[in-house]
């Protein structure tokens, strides 16, 4: 599975999760939901906070720009875009309406206002060449990632930013199993404590596979130089786990 093509990646793991993406995972979400940002901490080992501000110096802000926030979830990367730049027009979106009524919520908390979206990522809602800059993390690997990619880059104005991040196949062969068996574990773990619902007991399995099936940090640098992007850059962390991506549309488009 390590040396399949994009397009042929894209294909395998549409025909394998499918049917978990589109029946299974709206469920999930809306079990997790109330406790989806501590459990993250959880199922991290503490390292959640980590991730978040190892992303956010990837990202380039400028004041009054029009920001959107992919699989937005509880608006956590929003919120943390808002507090570095307040003058930012930040919308949201997220098929899951538990999860961004807990975003709205933490928001509305801190002062902040984030335009709320529901609705399927792989067909945004928004004009051509509409966002300054646009952000997606710890989604891809329950996305048909060239669809929403290049979605992306359609609503991005020349010279627009996209910034991704994500946990991401490793290719070491030593590294690969350990990380497996680390997920199962944390996976385990986080459903124990918090008692998780059926929906998502019956997901844990998915959670690794679709890892196994997913990109490497390379991998998903070739998929955004093919649809388009230019400037891509990629920074691996934790033994190719992990990788933090940026991509820019090209000024001409």
């Amino acid at each position: 599975m390590n040396e399949l093509q994009p397009d042929l990646r894209e294909s395998v793991r549409e025909e394998r999760f499918g049917t978990v993406w589109v029946n299974d995972l709206d469920q999930v979400f809306a079990n997790v939901a109330p406790y989806y940002d501590v459990a993250n901490y959880v199922a991290s080992m503490g390292l959640w906070g980590w991730f978040r501000r190892r992303f956010m110096r990837t990202i380039e802000l400028h004041p009054n720009e029009k920001g959107l926030d992919v699989c937005a979830g509880t608006n956590a990367i929003a919120i943390a875009l808002l507090k570095r730049e307040p003058t930012l027009k930040m919308h949201a979106i997220d098929r899951s309406a538990e999860m961004q009524a807990v975003g709205q919520k933490n928001a509305h908390a801190l002062g902040f206002h984030i335009e709320s979206t529901i609705g399927d990522v792989h067909t945004l809602p928004f004009p051509d060449k509409y966002f300054d800059i646009i952000t997606l993390q710890f989604a891809s690997r329950h996305l048909r990632v060239k669809e929403v990619f290049s979605e992306i880059h359609r609503v991005l104005k020349p010279g627009g930013r996209f910034y991704h991040c994500d946990m991401l196949r490793p290719t070491n062969r030593i590294v690969a199993p350990i990380f497996y068996a680390y997920l199962r574990f944390t996976l385990w773990l986080t459903a124990l404590v918090f008692r998780s619902g059926y929906s998502a007991l019956h997901c844990k399995q998915y959670f690794v596979h679709a890892l196994q099936m997913f990109y490497s940090v390379e991998e998903l640098s070739d998929v955004l130089k093919t649809l388009g992007y230019q400037d891509v850059s990629a920074k691996s962390a934790m033994f190719g786990t992990m990788g933090f991506h940026r991509a820019v549309k090209p000024p001409q488009e």
